[in-house]
């Protein structure tokens, strides 16, 4: 009979905490009362991306960007009115991100002036994107979340090429969340966060997809968020409800498992460091950036045109 090895735990380390001075103590919020009732909500780090030897995140209730040198200092790099989650590194050095208020808005780095990308489509706003990644071709993928879920499987993950061709590629999503590029770029992988799973969705050669399937099934209170992929084609899933990283291979047979404090929310990461094998993990509940050493390198990570 074959049974299941047992996957590797660990714990993840701490990195760094937001500081008590950019804490943004009893603010009344219109995102933290719609997401955290009667929870305090000081920030909530989302959107980990390493750019120029920094880890930078996203701040949502708030609108802020954050730039984090490896010695653990905070500088805030923009604050506006929206609320920002995903993000990704432009070739131009400006970033792209996933706003859930605005749709797709564009980060200036050297002003800090954030300025719209794509806030529509077909004159409709979106509900409410979430995040994002590039392809090697610069075609964009993001999902559009808003408060779709198991109630209402009517979240989207949307294409956009280079040249502006905007594809709806899913329409039926139970909340579609973080997503990722397998290595060679045939399947793309979105977690389902309130359908406690991540999809796997082949790219056919037409653009279309086709067979798509549930790859990875969670349990608990709210499930895969962030997605990340190593270079040995491992999926990392950030499991909020959990306080889990899954790692999986290409069976989603967890290898390992790395563990924040119990009750905490790991929400999103990324590969970083001199060899992209540190990874940084976003705790949103307490504003803290936790890390682990990973055996293999994360995956490229490639940049929009």
């Amino acid at each position: 009979m074959f049974l299941l090895q047992q996957p590797t735990v660990r714990d993840a380390s701490v990195f760094t905490k937001l500081p008590e001075s950019l804490r943004r103590q009893g603010s009344d919020n219109a995102w933290a009362r719609a997401n955290r009732p009667d929870l305090p909500t000081d920030s909530f780090l989302e959107g980990p991306v390493w750019a120029d030897d920094h880890l930078w995140v996203t701040d949502i209730p708030f609108g802020r960007i954050f730039r984090v040198s490896m010695q653990g200092d905070w500088e805030v790099v923009a604050e506006y009115d929206g609320e920002p989650n995903g993000m990704k590194r432009l070739a131009s050095g400006d970033f792209l991100i996933t706003d859930y208020r605005h749709g797709l808005m564009r980060l200036d780095a050297r002003t800090g002036k954030v300025t719209p990308f794509l806030e529509r489509r077909n004159s409709e706003r979106f509900r409410g994107v979430n995040d994002l990644t590039f392809d090697s071709k610069g075609n964009l993928y993001f999902t559009d979340q808003g408060q779709t879920g198991m109630h209402d499987p009517t979240g989207r993950v949307y294409r956009l090429s280079p040249d502006g061709k905007l594809d709806l590629l899913l329409s039926n999503a139970p909340s579609p969340n973080g997503l990722v590029l397998s290595p060679d770029e045939r399947v793309l992988f979105v977690a389902m966060t309130r359908g406690n799973c991540v999809w796997r969705v082949p790219l056919q050669a037409d653009g279309s997809v086709s067979k798509v399937g549930q790859f990875f099934t969670s349990y608990g209170p709210s499930g895969p968020d962030g997605l990340a992929m190593r270079s040995d084609g491992c999926l990392l899933v950030a499991n909020p409800g959990l306080a889990y990283v899954w790692v999986l291979n290409h069976r989603a047979e967890p290898v390992e498992v790395i563990r924040g404090q119990a009750g905490t929310s790991l929400t999103n990461l990324c590969f970083g460091g001199a060899e992209r094998k540190t990874l940084f993990i976003t705790e949103s509940t307490t504003g803290t950036i936790l890390c682990a050493e990973m055996s293999e390198a994360g995956a490229p990570v490639h940049e929009g045109h």
